[in-house]
């Protein structure tokens, strides 16, 4: 435990200042050096990377919070009708504890597979070429906007076969059905606006799965119906539902981070840049170097559920604990000089997708798309150059870190 003199100023925590948002790794160094469990408004920070992956991998750690804030957020902003914005939280993957999420894992696990995101590949290629045509005509891009925000929805739209209707809607929905993750940023207003995209968004999916009910394909939504454990268990329909609703509310914003902060770094580091259109092999590298380097979801909770010990701090049953992934992807301890983007490092430990057993589902996913996006923009592109170093970070979410826009020209196409 860091003894401290009575001179010593301490370390504050405040992940909605503008600095913080900017750039979040100083302020992460500090807390790693001076207080690496770090205690403000009643809930534990913990910056380094040893502590993140074990209580990533304790499954005495509760998953379930957000529901419950969800629940008693709403209570105090006027006791909105929470209904099925909690059955939604209570019955998604990533807020279910055991045994209820060994169950869903199990089921959904036997859908997404190493060899179904594969597949996926000519979709996500198809996607990536029709968003960047009009960059190669007109030489300019943003790649937020243009590329990174579009794709994962084009990509899930296709992979679960959604009617055309449909493809519009669900970008918008998602990014209302998203402030569940942060139900302390919802005002009010917020809820209605929530319960009636949840509930829109449920209705639309139900119609979708009774017609592949009739008529399967092989598409997402027919497979996780036509899933089944040896002992014939399956997702229910409200649990399906919820699946897809959740792969588009865990995955786009991240997805969208991914490429624009991977895109970024790329851009900053030219030699890292130069080396990646030399050799085209170490796309993969730039794709798991960016999601350690500048993680899309830098921060994520969990409740303990019994009284334990973190370097000498004792953390209580039912304290909150929020765990820095974007401060334990920094750790000198684990990464050797890990300011540094550096496409050449081993990066097999970083935590950008969790660990344990709440690991991130769409991560293949999230990968493959980022890789055709820096396959494009890096070999198809003969120079991409950053318009303005004058760069706006979101401020919709605390949890995820990424870019509202990422302008840049493109000279040249090969």
């Amino acid at each position: 435990m860091t003894t401290k003199t009575s001179a010593e100023p301490r370390v504050r925590f405040n992940p909605f200042s503008a600095d913080f948002r900017r750039d979040p790794y100083p302020l992460y160094q500090r807390l790693r050096t001076a207080e690496p469990v770090h205690k403000t408004l009643g809930t534990w920070v913990l910056t380094r990377h040893a502590d993140v992956r074990a209580v990533l991998r304790d499954r005495s750690f509760s998953a379930g919070l957000i529901p419950r804030l969800v629940d008693a957020h709403a209570e105090r902003t006027g006791g909105h009708d929470v209904t099925r914005i909690s059955a939604l939280g209570r019955k998604s993957l990533v807020f279910t504890d055991n045994p209820d999420h060994a169950r869903l894992r199990g089921l959904v696990n036997r859908v997404f597979t190493a060899s179904a995101v594969a597949e996926l590949r000519p979709i996500v290629e198809r996607a990536t070429r029709a968003l960047l045509e009009p960059a190669w005509r007109t030489g300019e891009l943003d790649v937020i906007g243009d590329l990174a925000a579009p794709l994962p929805v084009a990509v899930l739209c296709e992979w679960m076969g959604l009617p055309a209707d449909l493809h519009d809607k669900v970008g918008p929905w998602t990014h209302d059905i998203r402030f569940l993750l942060e139900p302390g940023l919802m005002r009010a207003g917020d809820f209605a606006r929530v319960r009636e995209v949840v509930d829109a968004f449920v209705d639309a999916l139900a119609a979708v799965l009774a017609q592949r009910r009739s008529a399967p394909g092989t598409d997402l939504i027919s497979r996780l119906s036509a899933a089944r454990t040896v002992g014939g268990d399956r997702l229910t329909d409200e649990e399906l539902i919820f699946v897809c609703v959740m792969c588009f509310v865990a995955g786009n914003e991240t997805t969208k981070a991914l490429i624009g902060n991977g895109v970024l770094a790329l851009l900053r580091n030219e030699e890292q840049a130069a080396l990646l259109r030399d050799e085209p092999e170490l796309v993969p590298a730039a794709v798991t170097e960016s999601l350690r380097y500048d993680s899309p979801l830098q921060l994520t909770k969990r409740v303990a559920t019994r009284a334990i010990a973190v370097d000498g701090h004792r953390i209580e049953a039912g304290d909150q604990v929020l765990l820095c992934l974007g401060a334990a992807n920094r750790d000198p301890a684990a990464f050797a000089r890990p300011d540094e983007f550096d496409l050449t490092r081993n990066t097999g430990d970083h935590l950008a997708f969790g660990h344990g057993m709440h690991g991130c589902l769409g991560g293949m996913l999230a990968e493959l798309q980022a890789r055709v996006a820096f396959e494009y923009l890096y070999h198809r592109s003969a120079d991409l150059v950053l318009c303005d170093e004058r760069l706006e970070w979101q401020d919709h979410t605390v949890l995820v870190r990424g870019l509202r826009a990422l302008p840049v020209r493109l000279r040249g196409v090969r």
